[in-house]
């Protein structure tokens, strides 16, 4: 077997294995003294509001501009697991799909094709994970040529 496949099972083996230790490895859900207990996820108190492009607008595209205010938290760069309610940073999704981790209440969109289309904005954990309940609004809008 030549090197570069050797290297690419043992990645795949290493990669299969963090995989199964992330989401519990399988097994009956004993919970026994060495199955790790998943944390409850934190509520924040902050509100995400989408300012542009407001829900049923219509934008020049293909680039849209977006802005968000965030209120009741600061959006923090470090990427941590000590979780506080408070820190956190934006998710962009367009058309269910992420599109940007942002670390400011703006944010640039290239190459939207013209029509309708669905803007999440999500405030998250420093972990890259939600809050429950999430803190997630939406706008719908349009994009003309």
């Amino acid at each position: 077997m030549n090197r570069w496949w050797t290297t690419r099972i043992v990645g795949a083996a290493v990669a299969a294995s963090l995989l199964l230790t992330a989401c519990g490895g399988g097994g009956g859900g004993s919970g026994g003294p060495s199955s790790p207990t998943p944390s409850p996820r934190p509520s924040s108190p902050a509100t995400v509001t989408i300012l542009s492009p407001k829900n049923g607008a219509t934008v020049r595209g293909p680039t849209v501009r977006v802005r968000v205010r965030l209120t009741g938290a600061e959006i923090v760069p470090a990427t941590t697991t000590h979780i506080t309610p408070t820190q956190g940073h934006l998710h962009v999704y367009l058309d269910g799909k992420i599109v940007s981790m942002n670390f400011s209440t703006n944010a640039t969109i290239r190459n939207v094709s013209p029509g309708q289309h669905l803007l999440k904005v999500e405030f998250v954990a420093s972990d890259h994970l939600p809050f429950n309940p999430r803190v997630i609004t939406g706008s719908v809008f349009a994009v003309k040529g």
